[in-house]
């Protein structure tokens, strides 16, 4: 997710889960080619396993910047085909490549000749007026025929006219029973499904059998990120993995040696504290956890004492003003 998902956050999130597949953010191949590789790029090896998820629509581009991602080691290369932001729209490409499936396969194509790693698609169910099912399925066949063998489905269409991001996110209704029958009619192909999933318990259903279909996997988008403690027991339930999750307090002790490690570079302690002001949400004191950190974090000069306050206060050791939230 553009803008949410950068290094930082995946170091927190892989902090909860040890199994999850992580992704990057979106970056387009054109700022890989001619950006900063490490600040687009660089990453903590204890992220893997992580996928690359690359925008761009020239395959020769595409191609370069797998490779570039190839080489720093990262597990998967994924193509954004879903997201429907004019900013990306303008470049050609997110969404606006469901209308080219022909293209979308060159790229896809030109990226398997380059990297050994799997080369995967995310897409929506459809565009505008292009959201039939036949549609979908043209879409997905023509691209399988290119090598692609995972596609995450995010089950909503998307108007890349009239709606802003967010809409695009909401307005549209959710269609969890298309992505069953594309699985059902390839299931030779990994389809993943996402959009609109808010907890583990709605993670767990989609992925019962319906049917005799079976979806291969979900992926989490907003909810892992506003509410990242469900990410503690994804390998319990998810992976079978025994223990108990460790503790929040114990989550954020585990941080601080890397927040310490990026204010001595030179970083400012919000950009990695953004990533968990939702860390107690449900719990009591998350509102004070949460006002704490932002109000204090972004000052000029704050170092690990915020975080530590922070624990003291979600931890009920400091007795505040404000009431418990």
């Amino acid at each position: 997710m553009m803008d949410w998902t950068d290094r930082h956050c995946r170091f927190f999130h892989r902090l909860l889960t040890r199994r999850a597949l992580l992704y990057t953010e979106m970056v387009t191949a054109e700022a890989i080619l001619h950006g900063k590789r490490d600040q687009l790029l660089g990453f903590d090896v204890s992220e893997h396993p992580v996928a690359l998820q690359l925008g761009g629509s020239n395959p020769a581009r595409l191609a370069a910047a797998a490779a570039i991602g190839a080489d720093y080691g990262y597990d998967e290369i994924n193509l954004n085909c879903g997201c429907p932001s004019d900013r990306v729209q303008e470049g050609r490409f997110g969404a606006c490549l469901m209308a080219e499936p022909e293209l979308v396969a060159e790229c896809i194509a030109a990226m398997r000749a380059h990297v050994a790693m799997p080369v995967t698609v995310k897409c929506r169910i459809g565009i505008d007026d292009q959201d039939g099912e036949a549609d979908l399925q043209r879409f997905v066949e023509v691209v399988a025929s290119a090598g692609c063998r995972l596609f995450v489905v995010h089950a909503r269409k998307a108007w890349l006219k009239g709606l802003s991001p967010k809409e695009n996110r909401e307005v549209p209704p959710l269609d969890y029973a298309r992505v069953r029958r594309l699985k059902a009619s390839r299931p030779d192909l990994t389809i993943v499904i996402n959009g609109g999933i808010g907890s583990l318990d709605e993670a767990e259903a989609l992925l019962a059998p319906e049917n005799g279909v079976a979806l291969d996997g979900v992926m989490l988008g907003r909810a892992a990120y506003q509410t990242p403690w469900l990410l503690s027991d994804v390998d319990r339930r998810f992976f079978g993995e025994a223990g108990e999750a460790a503790a929040r307090e114990a989550v954020l002790e585990r941080l601080v040696p890397y927040l310490a490690w990026h204010l001595e570079r030179g970083g400012r302690l919000n950009n990695i504290t953004r990533h968990v002001l939702g860390l107690y949400h449900g719990a009591p004191r998350a509102r004070r956890f949460r006002r704490h950190l932002g109000e204090n974090a972004v000052k000029a000069g704050a170092g690990l004492e915020v975080i530590r306050e922070a624990i003291e206060i979600a931890s009920g050791r400091v007795v505040a003003v404000e009431d418990a939230a």
